[in-house]
């Protein structure tokens, strides 16, 4: 008897109750809804690790004890041990980053899975602006960087005093540019500048919770890229005058959406983003694009944060045209300016007509993890676009 009452001994059974526990109830609420115990379904395909692997990610989404508890675990996790999870980083001052871009910056090259570097990347700039160059067009590229490379500091202390920080592979890439004589807006010189002339916390170039550029950095790199045209001569001012309307918008940040964790969302305060949407001044309608505009624009969702997003033709995109005095007309895919925009471009054929210039954003961390890699992708004949 004084056996069964041994400390050791009953640790023993909590534990073993709280293991067997957890799926036994699974068992009972999956029998209470009438459904067949997802735990059984084991019993039903060949036992191959690609096959257990995704019955347990079966199971961790279906466990009902998991809904309940993660959120608090979430935020357990987060608040005592400043841990942001596989996607998120914890920064200073408030500020969050996405691990992904960290990682990038800070891991030797061939560390994790990729889908390019640097060398393949420029092989795919080249080979777009090869055929460009065959149809009269030029291209402007525009890497966008990783908000980590622009604001170290507010990753960690020991960052502190650090002008910006260059990955490896975005060095390699912009040094392999240079070489092939590729025009590039190089906006990792110009929002260190930028940063250091005016290191005031009141007007980041990033957003604090969010992975992209604020309006502040939308309004920089926009005035680059049409300084560059103009410098270049490669198409005249325009005659379509805009105007700037503010208009601030609340917004929730996608890395602090990332964390999952439905508790920090709710007390921690949205920001507030003074984005400035871009008028005609004829009509005082928002701005638009043009498709049978002298320039294309391609890239990622950098063109479409405050743009298609709200509060809506406050994006890069609406403000280049008014640098320009003109509309231009944009392709925009998330996460897929590495390939997927080349791609779409070349479905579209009569895009290409009467194009005098295309620029091409994406950002830092897609030299490595950009989605469907850096493929070569041909371009429509001039055949094929005067046809249409």
């Amino acid at each position: 008897m004084r056996r069964l009452l041994n400390p050791q001994f009953g640790l023993v059974l909590v534990f073993l109750g709280i293991i067997a526990g957890v799926p036994l109830s699974q068992i009972a609420v999956e029998l209470g809804r009438g459904d067949r115990p997802q735990a059984l379904q084991v019993f039903k395909q060949k036992p191959t690790s690609r096959n257990l692997r995704a019955y347990e990610h079966r199971l961790e989404d279906a466990s009902w004890a998991a809904t309940k508890l993660r959120p608090w675990a979430q935020y357990a996790q987060f608040a005592w041990f400043r841990d942001g999870g596989e996607k998120s980083v914890v920064g200073r001052g408030g500020w969050l980053f996405y691990r992904p871009g960290l990682e990038f910056l800070t891991e030797r090259q061939g560390t994790r899975q990729r889908t390019g570097n640097a060398a393949e990347a420029v092989g795919a700039i080249i080979d777009l602006r090869d055929q460009l160059r065959a149809r009269g067009i030029q291209l402007l590229v525009m890497p966008v960087p990783n908000k980590e490379s622009v604001y170290p500091e507010r990753l960690t202390v020991r960052a502190a005093g650090l002008r910006s920080a260059i990955g490896s592979e975005t060095g390699e890439l912009m040094k392999r540019l240079k070489a092939a004589e590729v025009e590039v807006v190089d906006l990792f010189e110009l929002f260190a500048d930028a940063k250091t002339l005016s290191p005031s916390a009141s007007s980041p170039l990033y957003l604090a919770q969010d992975s992209h550029w604020s309006p502040a950095g939308v309004e920089l790199a926009a005035r680059a890229v049409g300084k560059k045209i103009f410098d270049h001569n490669w198409v005249q001012v325009g005659s379509v005058a805009y105007e700037l309307q503010p208009a601030p918008v609340r917004r929730v940040g996608d890395v602090l959406r990332m964390l999952q964790i439905p508790l920090l969302e709710s007390e921690t305060a949205a920001e507030i983003v003074p984005c400035k949407r871009v008028l005609r001044r004829d009509t005082v309608s928002p701005y638009q694009d043009d498709v049978a505009s002298q320039i294309l624009v391609l890239g990622d969702s950098f063109l479409r944060i405050y743009e298609t997003d709200e509060p809506g033709a406050a994006g890069f995109i609406a403000h280049l045209a008014r640098e320009l005095n003109q509309p231009v007309t944009s392709i925009v895919n998330d996460g897929g300016a590495s390939t997927l925009v080349r791609q779409e471009l070349s479905r579209r054929p009569a895009w290409l007509a009467n194009k005098k210039v295309v620029i091409w954003e994406f950002v830092e961390r897609d030299i490595r993890l950009g989605l469907e890699g850096w493929q070569h992708v041909p371009l429509p004949t001039e055949k094929d676009i005067g046809s249409l």
